[in-house]
């Protein structure tokens, strides 16, 4: 169940893959707040730089590897406009994080893409729980995934061209 306190952290996401957007990027971004709901960090793509590991859900997740204890990182969530790819939930259930709560879906992402005729990814998107099968995910949230969709539009008609 999303709560409000979620909605919240999930709604400054997509201020982030907003932010990310207005910088020339694909529009994601994340927020990793601890067990006693302090915003720990928060981060968008970077990918624009070429190197497409910038992930916010990565950093983060590096992030509290070197920063939390076993214990505090366990107790810790992460928000995200979208859903984990495998190579972010796989770097989640690594460094033993805890809940994810995402905006929208892989599955949504994978259709608007296809709708807009972009090409797919090198690496198949699946669902968190195929990669991270103990974590808890929360998600999607309707209110927030058309949204996100908005901002995929604008990246990949602005990139691309009108389709």
């Amino acid at each position: 169940m999303v709560s409000d306190t979620d909605l919240r952290h999930l709604r400054r996401c997509v201020e982030l893959a907003a932010r990310a957007l207005e910088a020339g990027d694909e529009p994601f971004g994340s927020v990793l707040v601890a067990g006693d709901g302090t915003v720990l960090g928060e981060d968008h793509n970077r990918v624009a730089s070429g190197d497409r590991t910038r992930h916010p859900e990565f950093a983060l997740a590096r992030w509290a590897a070197e920063h939390l204890s076993p214990g505090e990182r366990a107790a810790a969530t992460v928000y995200t406009s979208g859903e984990h790819c495998p190579m972010c939930a796989a770097a989640h259930g690594w460094v033993g994080l805890g809940r994810i709560v995402y905006a929208s879906s892989s599955a949504q992402l994978t259709e608007w893409l296809t709708e807009l005729g972009v090409p797919a990814p090198p690496v198949r998107p699946l669902p968190v729980r195929e990669v991270v099968p103990g974590v808890a995910v929360e998600g999607p949230v309707p209110e927030l995934a058309e949204q996100v969709r908005d901002l995929h539009r604008r990246f990949h008609r602005g990139a691309a061209g009108p389709r």
